[in-house]
């Protein structure tokens, strides 16, 4: 499914049942909770910190949906295509770093 196609979707869904969008304002501060929540399993579960037994249960994939849809909400409030943003920003991305990262030695595989 397409970013467009997606984005037409949580329209109809805040039109349906959401009343209206949250201004986006309060839509930033909705995104940094979202991302907040995604930061907190990634570190709990993939960093160092330790995992609370609360979190164990939390699901990741569900986590990044939220900021997705957030994401699309802000992206339908202010008119952004993100189909088309993103596809450009694809193409700029490969230009510039197709070889750049291929002579990070940081990025080399570990044995």
């Amino acid at each position: 499914m397409g970013l467009k196609k997606l984005q037409k979707e949580v329209d109809a869904w805040i039109k349906e049942y959401g009343v209206r969008y949250f201004d986006p304002l309060t839509n930033m501060a909705q995104l940094s909770e979202e991302v907040g929540e995604v930061a907190r399993i990634i570190s709990r579960r993939y960093g160092e910190q330790s995992e609370k037994k609360s979190d164990k249960n939390k699901d990741l994939a569900e986590e990044l949906s939220d900021v997705l849809f957030v994401v699309f909400c802000l992206a339908n409030q202010t008119n952004c295509d993100l189909e088309s943003a993103f596809n450009d920003k694809l193409k700029l991305k490969t230009n510039r770093d197709r070889i750049r990262h291929q002579n990070n030695p940081k990025l080399k595989k570990k044995k």
